[in-house]
């Protein structure tokens, strides 16, 4: 039998974006699960509710999985809390799997914790660091090179303002290091208009490239789909949740050329051929979260979803060049 709910789902500190999309296109969901964001379990619940018969939970965030120890235990041996990154996926799993939600980003549990240091609307430590360890978001704005520093902004947040913010945090480091979010903030703020009602704080793009660039996200996104490759069974589904373009461009692009529908920039160049699909795809497109969903759940607003079942064809390597993921040279502090 299930284990017990906390309550509705929507009652949690973390709403699962899009569940109903990824419950409804994965009908019968059956099977092992791999949550590759437990976060407050919204995901995980919702697969066992639908019929799961086990879920394995992966967070990097130690907090996260503390805090699913509380419900992960009415479920007895159907929840398995495990830590570790996309990456380690499928080693994590040790079995094949039947399927695999990610849902990217920075949770809101996350968000809304001041200490963390992810949010520009909550001054606090100037973290970011989804695992609570190696180098954080002060020592990336403190001590790497301006050249890095516009390389990360404008790659991993498309701020077309780089070079101007990341000569002011170099000018503003070298008086007093940067250490809280509010400060960092009001730094990226002065290099750029002041917004007008509706738009997004100034510090939006920055504050979300310096997140990537702390936590790696990207080489983990990337490394993290091959994972669900290899660890899913013919048949298995992948479903991912992304929140900005820059990581809809990899997962679209990773399906596509797992799925043998790779785009072709030059119409007058060669087709491929000989491409085995190793994914069919369920959503021909994104699918997005309706008006109701939106009014539910504003942070579901700028969401996507993409699914794709398995084949049984093998699983095939793909290069981070080939899934578009930007290249920034690390170098030193000047």
């Amino acid at each position: 039998m299930p284990g017990p709910l906390p309550g509705p789902l929507t009652q949690d500190p973390h709403i699962p974006v899009l569940i109903e999309a990824i419950l409804r296109n994965s009908a019968p969901v059956t099977g092992v699960w791999l949550d590759g964001t437990l976060g407050a379990g919204g995901y995980a619940r919702a697969l066992l509710a639908a019929g799961a018969e086990r879920v394995i939970g992966v967070d990097r965030d130690p907090l996260a999985l503390a805090m699913a120890e509380s419900w992960a235990v009415g479920y007895g041996a159907r929840v398995r809390l495990e830590a570790g990154t996309f990456s380690d996926l499928e080693t994590l799993a040790g079995e094949p799997l039947d399927g695999v939600v990610l849902d990217l980003g920075v949770s809101s549990m996350q968000l809304d914790q001041a200490e963390r240091g992810f949010s520009f609307l909550r001054d606090g430590p100037l973290d970011m660091r989804m695992s609570q360890d190696g180098p954080t978001a002060a020592d990336l704005v403190n001590m790497a090179d301006e050249g890095v520093l516009a390389d990360i902004l404008y790659n991993y947040g498309e701020e077309r303002a780089s070079r101007r913010i990341a000569r002011a945090i170099v000018g503003a480091r070298a008086a007093e290091p940067i250490a809280t979010t509010a400060r960092l903030a009001e730094i990226v703020a002065k290099c750029l208009p002041r917004p007008k009602p509706g738009q997004s704080h100034p510090a939006t793009r920055s504050f979300q490239a310096i997140r990537i660039a702390v936590n790696a996200e990207f080489s983990e996104l990337a490394e993290g789909l091959q994972a669900a490759e290899r660890a899913l069974k013919p048949g298995g589904l992948l479903a991912v949740v992304t929140f900005h373009s820059l990581e809809d461009r990899i997962v679209k692009r990773f399906f596509q050329l797992a799925s043998g529908h790779e785009a072709h920039a030059n119409r007058y160049a060669p087709a491929k051929t000989g491409t085995t699909a190793r994914f069919d795809m369920v959503t021909r497109k994104a699918v997005a979260p309706d008006a109701a969903e939106i009014a539910r759940n504003p942070r579901a607003r700028s969401a996507k979803l993409r699914i794709g079942r398995r084949t049984a064809a093998p699983a095939h390597p793909v290069s981070p060049a080939d899934l578009g993921l930007p290249e920034i040279q690390k170098k030193g502090r000047r």
